[in-house]
This record gives structure tokens, sequence and C-alpha cells, in this order.
């Protein structure tokens, strides 16, 4: 190629050293809430929802720990509450039974043992118990309340909704703590980490920190699991790629991404300067280091000088 095509092209080379670096090893992974700063809200039992204080929550208000957000007012199908009317009539006529005798025994005081009119009055007072237990949950509702606080990211439930038990209702977090689940196809990986980053949606580098992994195979892979260091805005659920870094070292040359061609078979070269306007491929095996550097062996050696600039026109010229 000569130089004046070369200029216009702008092509630039860099001269390689090789040195000993740690390799990356590209891994696919999803954001995911931080269980210590998420929480979910479900239906403790059957019943139909009614707005909180402030209404009903949409997605992105933030709440407070113990806020009330909803209530539920428990539904007593007709069977159930026909048997509670029967135990409550039931419990009344106790009660009035207890009364009579409690007055009784109160007439009769320093006649009869103390320990007796003790008694009746503890029976009245089980009995008014019971009845009070039964009649508490005819009427009674149900506060929905905010397990942590953070932002409330799923609603599922709209006024006058009648729910079952266990039902999901609503899911929150704090967008300001979050973690990066990656499966590894190889668990030995797991023992050799010594660092890792993602990219954000917007090229922003993410910062990682190691947690662990976990103590067994998930459909084959194992999950490991990084605490995302506040930066860039991620999104629970978001899939992102992670670079987790090793502590083995291996020996290359460092190149950025830009230096890497493809053949038009698909094989990976690079093209080195070895004259004035002459240029040769050279067949290479590539590995990422960082976002943006790669460590490249292969058919070169040091004092080389590679294209980093313009390496995939230099692929198209025939």
């Amino acid at each position: 190629m000569p130089v004046t095509a070369q200029r216009a092209v702008g092509l630039r080379t860099v001269e390689t050293v090789a040195g000993a670096a740690g390799v990356a090893v590209e891994l696919a992974g999803k954001v995911v809430a931080d269980p210590d700063a998420s929480g979910r809200v479900q239906a403790p039992v059957a019943g139909r929802i009614e707005p909180g204080p402030r209404g009903l929550p949409v997605p992105g208000r933030t709440v407070t720990r113990g806020e009330t957000l909803a209530w539920l007012v428990p539904t007593v199908t007709p069977i159930e509450r026909g048997a509670q009317q029967a135990r409550i009539a039931e419990l009344d006529a106790l009660i009035e039974v207890a009364r009579a005798r409690v007055g009784r025994y109160d007439q009769l005081a320093g006649s009869i043992p103390q320990r007796d009119i003790d008694q009746a009055r503890s029976d009245l007072a089980g009995l008014e118990r019971r009845r009070a237990a039964l009649v508490d949950p005819l009427a009674a509702r149900v506060p929905l309340v905010a397990p942590t606080s953070g932002v409330v990211s799923r609603v599922a439930m709209v006024a006058g909704q009648v729910v079952d038990a266990r039902d999901l209702l609503l899911e929150l977090g704090d967008p300001s703590r979050l973690m990066i689940e990656a499966l590894a196809y190889d668990p030995r990986l797991a023992r050799d980490i010594a660092s890792a980053s993602a990219q954000a949606a917007d090229g922003s580098l993410v910062r990682l920190q190691w947690i662990g992994a976990a103590g067994e195979l998930r459909q084959q892979a194992l999950p490991l699991m990084f605490r995302v260091v506040p930066g860039p805005r991620l999104v629970a659920g978001m899939p992102v790629r992670l670079s987790v870094w090793t502590l083995r070292q291996h020996i290359g040359h460092t190149l950025p991404p830009s230096a890497l061609a493809r053949t038009a078979s698909g094989e990976p070269v690079v093209w080195v300067k070895t004259a004035g306007e002459r240029f040769e491929p050279r067949r290479v095996q590539a590995r990422p280091l960082t976002a943006d550097r790669l460590l490249v062996t292969g058919e070169i050696a040091d004092g080389d000088r590679v294209v980093v600039t313009g390496a995939s026109l230099l692929s198209q010229v025939r």
C-alpha cells in the first residue's frame, strides 16, 4: 500500500513487546436485586384490595420500611360466615350464663370460697376473649406493609381486586444496591478470580466486587455472585457481559481490539508492517484483558510493528 494511501485511511502502528498479564474470562451475567435491599409483598390471606393512606403504590414511588401500602379485607364465604355467627351465638349464651354465675357469687361473697369466685370471673373473661377473636376477623383489615425501604418496581394489584393467599402483589428494591449473577461452566474459575468488571449499556465500565460462588451447579454451570460498586446506572434484569480476571498469568502481546481483523474464513489475524509499503497478515489467538485491551499470542514477535488503526481496511485491499 503506497504511503499516500496509508495516510489517507489513517493507518497507525505500534511496536509490540511481550509481557505477562492476567487473562480475563468473558461471562454472560444478569443484574439482580440485592436480597438485603429488596422485598416482595404477598397476600397473607384471600381478600379484597383497598387503597392505603397514600393510595395504591405505583412503580417508581419511594417507600419506607413499615409503611402501609394498601389494605386487604379478608373474604369470608357465606358458609364460613354462617358457621362463625353460629359459634358467636353459642358463646353469647355461655357468656350470659357465666355473668349470672359471677353475679350470684358476688352476692354470696364471704360465704363461699374466694377461689370459686375467681374461677367464675376467669371463665367469663375467657369466653369474652373467644367471642372477640371470632368477631374481629369479620371486620378487620389486614395492612400490607413495605418489608424494606426502596423504590416500587412492580405492582400487580388494583383497587377492588380479589386475590388469593400468597399472590404476589408488588415488588420493591433499592436501585443503588444491585448484584450481578454470572454462570461459569468451569467450576475451577471460582478459585482463581482476582477482580471483575462489566460494561454498561452506555459503554461505561462498571466495577464489581467478588462475593463468592454457589455450592452447587445450576444447569451444569456454577453461579458466581458479584456486587455492583455504585456508579453507572443499571436496572435489575438487564443482561451484561462480564470480564473476570484470574490469578493465572499468561505471556503475550497487549493490543487494542481494533488491531484484530478477520480473514475470509473467519480466522483472527493482525497486520504487521514489514517494510515502508508492505504489510503481512499473521495468524493469532486473542483473549480479553479489559474492555479495551487484548492479550494476543501467535505469529508475532517482539519488535513487530502491528497495525492498530485501520486493520480492517487492509483486509479489504485486493
